[in-house]
């Protein structure tokens, strides 16, 4: 149960917020919801999103691993849930976002693959373990450019992770409208 209502004050942000999350994927989202209560948060994390929606220099599907390698990694069910649609949506294959949790032990990673989810891992420990070694490994077939954006995706999806966390959110659904089940 969430921590916080996710009735916010009746603001044109909130209002315009709720309208933009219908359009765009078919529900309110309870982050946009529980953010509502301060609409500078709000907009700010809006910006944010649309900015990094509008990077394409990391492949999809290693973004899409590691974002979702940081969500399991912190439990933030709310993510997985809504990460797994999304990405599925996007075309990342299913059965790759379902071995996340076990991806050392699974075989349907390529190398590279499993650099980036290791790395994704690294980052969202706390203190973060990343080595010279890994970042290293990930530039032997990321250019400059698209290491700084999975280090960003990674970053901005520990503070969702984090931020959904703390304020109880959780599963909305969005999952059972795509085939990657529960964790």
């Amino acid at each position: 149960m969430a921590r916080i209502p996710l009735d916010p004050p009746r603001t044109v942000v909130n209002r315009l917020a709720r309208w933009w999350s219908r359009r765009s994927y078919g529900a309110e989202l309870d982050p946009a919801a529980a953010m509502g209560h301060h609409p500078g948060v709000l907009l700010a994390s809006a910006l944010q999103e649309g900015a990094l929606a509008r990077c394409h220099r990391l492949d999809p599907t290693l973004e899409a691993l590691a974002v979702m390698a940081s969500a399991v990694g912190i439990g933030c069910s709310w993510c997985v849930d809504f990460g797994s649609w999304i990405s599925t949506r996007d075309g990342v294959d299913p059965a790759k976002l379902l071995a996340v949790p076990h991806w050392r032990d699974s075989d349907a990673f390529t190398d590279l693959e499993r650099r980036v989810l290791e790395y994704a891992e690294a980052m969202t420990a706390t203190p973060p373990v990343v080595t010279d070694e890994m970042v290293a490994g990930l530039r032997r077939d990321l250019d400059d450019a698209a290491l700084v954006e999975l280090t960003m995706m990674v970053a901005v999806e520990n503070s969702r992770s984090r931020f959904n966390a703390a304020l109880g959110l959780t599963s909305q659904g969005f999952r059972d409208r795509c085939a990657v089940p529960a964790a």
